[in-house]
């Protein structure tokens, strides 16, 4: 009974040891992840939101047959439906989450779109 003991007490020992161990983190991308600047300055509908549009939303909100009737290839659909899409591609409750089946967009793509709608969404 006694050498039953202690090897479950052994037992539990080296497998708390192996989750101890299994979750530490000594590596420097772990610690300190390096996040890439994303430049905001400058956005424009022509030369930054209408391709982020392009490659992840036009698929399916193209003007041909556009889903839930959202058009997104055309800076006037965009401008009207705004309120849909920004709580759409940021996932908030109560809009359904876009791109649909796909991962959320990119922070980065994310402060960019945000940028130009903060700048009163401007024809460029």
């Amino acid at each position: 009974m006694k050498t039953l003991k202690t090897l479950l007490l052994l037992s539990g020992l080296t497998a708390a040891i192996a989750l101890i161990q299994g979750c530490y983190y000594d590596n420097e991308e772990y610690l300190y992840p390096v996040t890439a600047s994303c430049d905001t300055t400058g956005v424009t509908y022509s030369g930054t939101v209408a391709p982020i549009m392009a490659a992840n939303c036009n698929g399916c909100h193209g003007s041909t047959a556009p889903s839930a009737g959202i058009v997104t290839d055309n800076l006037a659909s965009v401008k009207a439906n705004m309120a849909r899409i920004w709580g759409s591609v940021n996932h908030q409750g109560g809009y359904q989450a876009m791109p649909k089946n796909m991962a959320k967009l990119s922070d980065c793509n994310l402060a960019k779109i945000g940028a130009w709608k903060n700048a009163g969404m401007p024809d460029n």
